[in-house]
């Protein structure tokens, strides 16, 4: 059974579930409507509607994107509860979530990967020999600061970003832009957040994975398929761009969160990428621990 025991955008994705909701007594049936909330009024795993893999998951007008067998995929109304659920900010951008778990010997853990759509426009990809690794850590950790206020206000833990575990780099062949950083919260708790960018005619499909530090070896090839299984639609893909579709007034370097606070103060964009900064940041929970947390026993398979 898939229990959580675990965002997006930009550097999306990494809230502990509390603890009501780390222990749901029946894995969730799929459905287009949230069901009502517990006797209680906790909402927990079980009250979001997942569509168990595989399924094709629809992510809009724009994409779809196969789900592997063994996951969970919610849309819509279940992305919300999702994000509450686990802390996170949340935006109308969010077009879906997928759920996974890792089992190792008789333990498991979850992760889970964040899919959100920004309609910037067509992002030119003239950068994609250009992108300085330690200039756009830098932007990140001079990011993380406003980040950690807004998470100190809400009364949340602060993060920091200690490096990358991948540096940034472009695939001209798929359109997409990947790097990964390595992120530690004031509670001691420790991820590894792996993004994707993926371009499209209209906009980016931001891609994001959340895993433990242990586990993102083993899950990086099945976040790997997955991302591979991600399709946009006809008349969306990049090579469909044409004279005189809108053109986003930034390119490849903005795109990795952080890095795009100068380029938008000097082009007046920075109220837009201030949201997805703190976004990105507050999508870093601070209850590492119980969504990293592994169960106590081998949970069934389904």
């Amino acid at each position: 059974m898939l229990r959580p025991t675990g965002a997006a955008l930009g550097l999306l994705a990494l809230l502990a579930l509390p603890a009501a909701a780390q222990k749901p007594a029946t894995r969730p049936e799929a459905g287009p409507e949230a069901p009502a909330p517990q006797d209680d009024g906790v909402l927990s795993f079980d009250d979001i509607p997942w569509e168990q893999g595989p399924v094709l998951g629809d992510l809009g007008a724009e994409a779809e994107v196969k789900v592997p067998e063994g996951c969970l995929f919610t849309r819509g109304k279940g992305v919300g509860m999702f994000m509450e659920l686990t802390e996170n900010t949340t935006s109308p951008n969010e077009r879906g979530v997928v759920y996974c778990e890792v089992q190792q010997d008789t333990s498991s853990s979850g992760w889970f990967v964040v899919f959100s759509y920004d309609e910037s426009g067509y992002v030119k990809d003239d950068e994609r020999d250009k992108l300085d690794g330690d200039a756009i850590l830098k932007s990140l950790r001079e990011a993380q600061d406003a980040g950690n206020a807004v998470r100190r206000e809400r009364g949340f833990g602060t993060l920091t970003v200690d490096g990358w575990a991948v540096a940034p780099f472009y695939d001209a062949e798929t359109n997409n832009l990947t790097w990964a950083t390595r992120i530690s919260a004031s509670d001691g708790g420790r991820s590894i957040n792996h993004s994707v960018r993926l371009l499209g005619r209209g906009g980016v499909m931001n891609v994001d994975l959340v895993a433990g530090p242990d586990q993102y070896e083993q899950v990086r090839p099945v976040f790997a398929s997955m991302v591979g299984g991600f399709t946009f639609k006809g008349g969306h893909r990049y090579a469909e761009w044409r004279s005189g579709d809108k053109v986003a007034e930034y390119g490849l370097t903005a795109l990795v969160a952080g890095g795009g606070v100068a380029l938008a103060a000097k082009s007046g964009l920075l109220a837009k990428f201030w949201k997805l900064i703190v976004a990105g940041f507050a999508a870093v929970a601070a209850g590492f621990r119980k969504l990293f947390g592994k169960s106590e026993e081998k949970q069934p398979s389904a």
